[in-house]
């Protein structure tokens, strides 16, 4: 098998109600970290290992997603344009990407199990992953796959112990506070995405489903694994979280950036805001 040609789905079809001020206009995954989507980021880690190949389930503003993707030449090259034949010639071509996208319509009322079940039939591969349009993570896909093979499951999660957003009080028997946490980590695990099935998942999964359904019925048959992840994860579902996911960008560099370094940043050109929406409002303020 050549596990490069396993395919990753990305949910990306959801509202995301909870960040309204964002996804009024544009789909959640396309919420802009530094200057480019977050289904950007995503990609780009699975990339870095070589998986380049996705599977968009589309479905809320799913046209928003399928223009970025395709303008991208045009928003990093220069080129010109016949307005009257609509015929351009690209100028110092650029290429910043090596994805191979299929972007399919999945409905916009559909749960996401159901989404997965309708792209059943773009899937070539004995194994492909899924995960979400809305977590950032440095988690190793190669050692993910490597540890769901060795499993012999129909599927693996990925487990993460995200920190708590409040901090706890410590106090003692007789409820004397003796400390606080800020912040503290929990010791419990979630399911962060970032998941591997083989095509035997099918059979545990309904069009009508949520993706969790099916977990369920494979917790049933004991065919389901939890691949724990230490490093870092970060899920951005309202403001404050898109708040903070930039600050760690222009202050760290992003520590789910598996693919680039702080000091590579700009050689890479990824300060380079090339969505069309940052460009205009550029524009705007001279």
């Amino acid at each position: 098998m050549n596990l490069q040609k396993i395919p990753t789905i990305i949910l990306c079809g959801g509202q995301g109600t909870r960040l309204k001020e964002e996804t009024e206009y544009r789909p959640k995954p396309m919420v802009e970290v530094g200057g480019k989507p977050l289904l950007w980021h995503i990609m780009k880690n699975y990339d870095h290992y070589g998986y380049n190949k996705f599977l968009l389930a589309l479905g809320y503003k799913g046209n928003y997603i399928k223009d970025f993707f395709m303008s991208q030449e045009t928003y990093l090259s220069d080129f010109t344009l016949h307005t009257r034949t609509g015929e351009t010639a690209m100028h110092n071509r650029q290429h910043e990407d090596d994805f191979e996208i299929t972007f399919v319509d999945t409905g916009q009322e559909t749960l996401t199990g159901g989404r997965v079940v309708r792209l059943r039939d773009y899937i070539d591969s004995d194994l492909f992953m899924v995960t979400y349009g809305d977590g950032l993570s440095n988690v190793d896909i190669e050692a993910l796959i490597k540890f769901h093979k060795e499993k012999g499951v129909v599927g693996t999660i990925t487990g993460v112990s995200p920190s708590s957003k409040f901090g706890l009080v410590e106090v003692d028997n007789n409820n004397i506070v003796h400390g606080f946490q800020q912040k503290p980590k929990n010791h419990d695990y979630i399911n962060g995405g970032f998941m591997v099935f083989d095509k035997r998942f099918f059979d545990y999964l309904h069009e009508d489903d949520m993706i969790e359904h099916g977990f369920l019925r494979l917790v049933e048959a004991g065919e389901l694994a939890l691949f724990p992840h230490e490093g870092f994860w970060f899920a951005v579902d309202t403001m404050r979280d898109l708040d903070e996911t930039n600050r760690l960008w222009d202050e760290e560099g992003g520590p789910w950036a598996n693919w680039c370094n702080v000091g590579q940043r700009q050689a890479a050109g990824l300060a380079q805001e090339t969505s069309g929406e940052a460009f205009l409002k550029k524009i705007n303020e001279v």
